[in-house]
């Protein structure tokens, strides 16, 4: 006969000795509190009394008074040598949870990473049902094994140096980024290489050119760091650089996502590129390369990254491996101008505690391995067809009332709606029908907005699923 497993819980018991209550009943009083409020549930295993009352510092009788009184009031059972459990037979009142009224979250915030099931056309998710997990789960379980006592000690802040070796040669190889492994730090993503970036090079009040519209969960650690966002309108051809230079024209910071513009999904042309390398050149500007998808590119080869015609040392590039591999494991990096590696090595020493050296590992040896590259090549043939599919089920479902035109990469498409739609209103009602759909009007700031909806198709495996998804958003949007 199968075993079930007892959870073994230990609720909070501080106990106040300046309380007229006696400790016994102290003791109750916490257990049931603790049973009420859902910390100890059904069949939980308790401290043993000795135990319990070395940690209070309490003579075992007393625990042992509070144990007798918690059991024969039904709380707990006595299973012998089995030791004391949170009696399975607890009536339902006790074990109801209090009613707590938690406020909603502004209408303005849209959350789409609460940690559980993705919704679908959710943006920014790769395909998690095409990931290789079997190599994933067997290299992970090899460091894990032959991990090293000294692996158990805190990681190099700066990041596991084979991880950043793997990065250095990918990024020579596939983006024609020169860089040695001391210019790579790793972070845990786009705002950790936001504030490493700024913790090393800014000033309080200095000037930050940001795309408008543009990536909009950047938006508001920019707005409540010690900067100055200047946004820079966006057209058919990218980041508008002269009217970023009329704006504010020394600026300290431009960010831009030049490879596939986020959200529009435009790519900075190179006459753009040149003249932001010289504003930032005669400036004395920095630049951040957010190549957060660049590796997804569905029409001839992926381009090269803004840094390899950086001649003047003046970009910080920004990559992520939660879109080429998956966000859950928390790690991206930054490669830092040779100029300015000293001073990202002192921030990063004091700022960041470092990325677990298992993952670090364990991506390392994915790159080492060739899964890396095979991987890469896979999805792009994948997310092409679903992407293809999504357009042609969705466009056609839809009708007039959206114009979808693919871009030539991402992980997303953008439903064009006319301009006397509301795009956050009908985003409202499809996220109401239990799609993850974004308004394009929100991620902009001072430009005039266009309406449309932003869908990621990445996890839309079939013209099935495609077709089902298509008719649940049609009924949506009404």
């Amino acid at each position: 006969m199968k075993k079930t497993a007892v959870r073994s819980a230990v609720p909070d018991l501080q106990i106040d000795r300046a309380l007229n209550a006696p400790m016994y009943l102290q003791i109750c009083q916490r257990f049931k509190k603790a049973i009420e409020q859902g910390h100890l549930r059904a069949g939980d295993r308790v401290p043993a009394v000795r135990a319990l009352a070395t940690e209070l510092n309490l003579a075992r009788g007393t625990v042992d008074m509070a144990y007798r009184i918690l059991t024969d009031e039904g709380y707990f059972q006595v299973r012998g040598a089995a030791g004391t459990v949170v009696s399975p037979t607890l009536p339902q009142a006790v074990v109801s949870k209090p009613q707590v009224d938690i406020p909603k979250p502004s209408s303005a915030v849209i959350v789409d990473h609460d940690g559980k099931a993705p919704k679908p056309l959710q943006l920014g998710l790769p395909a998690l049902d095409a990931f290789p997990r079997k190599v994933w789960n067997r290299l992970v379980t090899h460091r894990l094994r032959g991990s090293e006592p000294m692996r158990l000690g805190y990681p190099n802040p700066q990041g596991f140096e084979e991880l950043r070796e793997r990065i250095a040669t990918y990024l020579g190889v596939s983006r024609g980024v020169t860089c040695v492994p001391e210019q790579v730090f790793i972070t845990t993503g786009l705002r950790t290489t936001l504030e490493l970036t700024l913790s090393s090079l800014s000033s309080p009040g200095d000037a930050f050119w940001f795309e408008d519209p543009g990536y909009i969960r950047a938006r508001p650690f920019l707005q409540n760091a010690a900067v100055e966002v200047v946004p820079v309108p966006v057209d058919e051809h990218g980041l508008m650089v002269d009217e970023g230079r009329r704006l504010s024209p020394y600026a300290r910071f431009a960010m831009v996502t030049p490879s596939h513009q986020s959200p529009l999904g435009v790519t900075l042309s190179l006459e753009r590129r040149m003249a932001l390398l010289d504003w930032a050149s005669n400036a004395g500007g920095w630049i951040i390369e957010d190549d957060y998808d660049s590796e997804f590119r569905y029409q001839g080869r992926p381009l090269p990254a803004l840094k390899s015609l950086d001649k003047n040392d003046r970009v910080i590039y920004a990559g992520t491996f939660s879109k080429v591999m998956f966000p859950g494991l928390r790690l991206a990096y930054a490669v830092a101008p040779l100029s300015a590696v000293a001073r990202f090595q002192a921030v990063s020493s004091n700022l960041n505690a470092g990325c677990p050296y298992l993952l670090q590992a364990s991506v390392a040896d994915f790159m080492a391995e060739g899964h890396f590259p095979r991987h890469l090549k896979k999805m792009r043939q994948l997310y092409a067809q679903r992407r293809a599919v999504m357009q042609q089920v969705f466009q056609k479902t839809l009708g007039d009332r959206v114009r979808i035109d693919l871009q030539p990469g991402g992980l997303h498409v953008l439903a064009k709606l006319a301009e006397s739609e509301n795009d956050i209103a009908l985003a409202a009602q499809a996220r109401d029908a239990g799609l993850a759909v974004h308004p394009l009007s929100r991620w902009y700031i001072n430009a005039k907005p266009r309406q449309g909806l932003m869908m990621g198709f990445a996890n839309v495996p079939d013209e099935k699923e495609a077709l089902r998804l298509a008719r649940l958003l049609k009924r949506a949007l009404g």
